[in-house]
């Protein structure tokens, strides 16, 4: 049986859209924190890849493709003890309440 993230040759998928598109501000912001943590050891691209492909079925459906990584890096970093979800959680909050 194929894992949620491999999609060859499943029923009933729709096409990829491979035309390429302008990368959003917080898709930016995603692949740039991705580097950072990469950078200070923090992750690596198995760690990421693991931690995408853990994801259950509905989740992995619903999620865009930076979405995936965001999802990802928390989860990391929750295993890791270096933050727990409430503390993401806080720090999301006040990052939306300063946008508005």
């Amino acid at each position: 049986m194929p894992k949620v993230h491999d999609r060859g040759g499943w029923p009933n998928d729709d096409p990829i859209d491979h035309s390429e598109h302008e990368m959003e501000e917080w898709e930016r912001q995603v692949d740039a924190l991705n580097g950072v943590l990469g950078d200070k050891g923090l992750k690596n691209t198995d760690q990421l890849r693991r931690a995408i492909e853990s994801l259950d079925l509905a989740t992995y459906e619903s999620l865009a493709y930076y979405e995936k990584w965001t999802a990802a890096m928390e989860m990391l970093l929750v295993e890791q003890g270096i933050m727990t979800s409430e503390e993401i959680d806080a720090k999301v909050a006040v990052l939306k309440e300063g946008q508005k």
